[in-house]
């Protein structure tokens, strides 16, 4: 029987609970051990009500933009409960197109019921707004994001002419058990430790912070899923060994395998 090319690695996974299915499966069928410390917890915003105005009005806008899955689960769970979209899929208005960041956004949207017009071949905001500007000049524009979240997309596209307005779709939140798992898993040894977002590198600095140990991990080598993440990492002490491409689960898992096997 052939070992595993990952066996006995363990590997921090990051993300918030409900999402780390496909990154730790991956690594798992590499024979790694996914060492799991959920540092983002997804909530509704502090305020509904541009929410559920933007949702009520929905059919008025040309396009919207989904920042992420969490804003496609958000956007489907509150029109249900607003009476807008009963059910689980999304009933979307004749004039509405629809872009996504990235495919996996794109396909947490095709699932509940929305048809994607674009998706930019990098997944990052920079693409999606690159892809748009010749199209959205005097149209009304969506954009449904994160609570703290770069400002990239809703300034270029206004530059195009665009009427755009940003709606806080949901918050990202350190867990409150985070920083006592991340000591636990530290204390039992990582080989290496992965990133899927900004948030993720920036939540998990602070609850290394609160739990008392060093930043970055001595000898542990970062995995970033993309440029934007792997900034981030560089601005908070600790660039990334390793960057995923595509920008995508896959490719990180790829990139820890790279890594681990170099």
């Amino acid at each position: 029987m052939s070992v595993l090319p990952l066996a006995g690695r363990r590997v921090l996974v990051t993300r918030a609970a409900h999402q780390v299915g496909k990154l730790s499966e991956g690594l798992r069928a590499l024979g790694a051990e996914p060492v799991e410390v959920p540092v983002l917890e997804i909530r509704p915003p502090a305020n509904l009500e541009p929410l559920d105005a933007a949702l009520r009005k929905i059919g008025s806008y040309d396009w919207l933009i989904l920042s992420s899955g969490n804003a496609v689960r958000t956007l489907v769970e509150r029109a249900a409960a607003l009476g807008i979209a009963p059910g689980s899929e999304f009933a979307q208005p004749e004039r509405l197109q629809v872009a996504a960041v990235g495919e996996a956004t794109a396909q947490a949207a095709r699932k509940a019921g929305f048809k994607i017009a674009f998706v930019p071949a990098a997944y990052v905001a920079e693409s999606l707004a690159e892809g748009l500007l010749a199209q959205v000049a005097g149209q009304r524009v969506l954009v449904l994001r994160a609570a703290v979240a770069r400002d990239v997309i809703p300034e270029a596209l206004r530059a195009a002419g665009a009427e755009v307005e940003v709606v806080e779709a949901y918050r990202n939140v350190l867990p409150e058990a985070a920083p006592e798992r991340l000591r636990r898993a530290l204390a039992e040894g990582l080989d290496a430790a992965t990133f899927t977002s900004s948030s993720s590198a920036t939540h998990l600095a602070e609850a290394a912070r609160m739990a008392g140990v060093a930043w970055p991990f001595a000898g542990v080598p970062a995995v970033s899923i993309g440029p934007i993440t792997s900034q981030t990492l560089r601005n908070l002490g600790w660039p990334p060994a390793a960057e995923a491409s595509p920008s995508d689960i896959p490719g990180l898992i790829a990139a820890v395998e790279r890594i681990l096997l170099h």
